[in-house]
């Protein structure tokens, strides 16, 4: 029997084709003595063609590389969920792999987790499988090698779950913090847009006809108006050029990029909660990634990794080159504001008591405090600033219209007499 398959080989390249075989494990078995690992197996169609002898224009292109999808990271979290619960009841690593794999709903997922129990099966280390997949980040790679090291993979996925969830929270309180302001601007965006071209060229129009003088402030309303009308595209330009010309600077200039980053930290309110956000994932990453066994140097990197702030990460680049040559981590913290002193002082308490862990858990815990403390002070701040701006804009085009009604009035009222 003829049967289409769908494998990738040690270089992680994707390969389609068929193969004669009596069974589907016949096939896994030919693939393998072949250096392939197979991702689908299935009875070829009568007339079916090998899609590598079709022209790129007529092969089917519908099948993601397991090792390219980027999942949820709810589906991340809910597999590294599972891993710890069973490792930490004594059910062996293989055994955990199957009983993911056959209760696995997701397509994709199951892919990459077939793949891994192959490899583990020929003997590749599960970090190792598990770092050629982008779903999973290096973070859980390196707990989880750390985990190969010191023989508890169940503390290793468990401190990974962790890492993973605190971040999702962090990341949920973030969104929902920005929710409503941005629900706000949007609707004074759209407002602007809908009295600009439909409700006061109406008016224009009656005013116009009465031959009224029109206020100042009613002209300037009427002026903006025309010109949505007439050059909505050229704003459109404008806006994307500039928004453009942006991301240019951001990617291209570095000293901008950087100077960007650091006074994006000094904004009241705004800076507050980058900067306890920042401070609170560094913390949280190191205390769990030193709980595991990874060594301080390549803790303090992957702790790096994870802040997007450039400023703040050139800041630990900088501790990282100090540590390498022997400084202790709080002595080149301190030459740099970004870290205040009680951060500092507890690392210090840290390194020097030898509960360097116990250290950053706590000041993890407190710096989450601060950054859910400034993200509702930043809502509290913003919801009657764009309230006051939704007014504003109202009572401008509502006076505007109001104040020539009046003049209009006066010219009814010298007509008739």
């Amino acid at each position: 029997m003829k049967y289409s398959y769908l494998a990738v080989d040690r270089k992680n390249k994707k390969n389609r084709g068929e193969v004669t075989a009596e069974s589907r494990d016949e096939v896994k078995r030919i693939l393998a003595e072949r250096g392939m690992t197979a991702l689908e197996i299935s009875e070829a169609k009568e007339g079916s063609v090998d899609q590598s002898d079709l022209p790129i224009w007529q092969r089917d292109f519908g099948v993601k590389d397991p090792h390219e999808v980027v999942l949820p990271t709810k589906k991340v979290l809910s597999t590294l969920n599972q891993m710890a619960i069973m490792m930490k009841s004594g059910i062996s690593l293989s055994m955990s792999m199957e009983v993911l794999l056959d209760t696995e709903a997701d397509k994709d997922m199951k892919k990459i987790l077939t793949i891994i129990s192959s490899e583990l099966y020929n003997g590749v280390p599960l970090s190792q499988s598990m770092a050629s997949f982008k779903t999973f980040p290096t973070i859980v790679i390196s707990l989880v090698a750390a985990g190969e090291a010191n023989g508890r993979l169940d503390m290793a996925f468990e401190n990974a779950s962790d890492i993973v969830h605190r971040e999702l929270v962090l990341s949920g309180k973030i969104k929902s913090a920005m929710m409503y302001p941005g629900f706000l601007m949007g609707l004074t965006l759209v407002m602007i847009i809908v009295m600009s071209m439909f409700v006061l060229p109406s008016f224009a129009s009656v005013f116009t006809a009465f031959g009224s003088d029109l206020p100042a402030i009613s002209k300037m309303v009427m002026a903006f108006s025309d010109f949505m009308l007439d050059w909505w595209w050229l704003l459109i330009i404008i806006v994307v050029g500039l928004v453009t010309g942006f991301k240019s600077l951001l990617k291209y200039n570095e000293s901008f990029a950087m100077w960007l980053a650091e006074h994006l930290l000094t904004i009241p309110i705004i800076g507050d909660v980058m900067r306890t956000t920042y401070i609170a994932r560094f913390c949280n990453i190191m205390a769990s990634l030193t709980d595991a066994g990874v060594s301080i140097l390549r803790a303090l990197e992957l702790s790096r990794d994870v802040i997007s702030n450039i400023f703040m990460k050139d800041c630990l680049s900088q501790v990282i080159e100090d540590v390498k040559i022997g400084t202790p981590i709080n002595v080149s913290m301190s030459h740099y504001p970004v870290f205040d002193t009680i951060l500092v002082s507890m690392v210090r308490v840290g390194e020097e008591s030898g509960m360097f862990s116990d250290s950053m858990h706590k000041m993890a815990d407190l710096y989450q405090e601060q950054s859910d403390e400034a993200t509702k002070r930043l809502t509290d701040a913003m919801t009657p600033a764009m309230t006051i701006i939704v007014a504003g804009i109202v009572g401008v085009v509502a006076v505007s219209i109001v104040m020539p009604m009046f003049g209009m009035y006066g010219v009814v009222a010298e007509s008739a007499q």
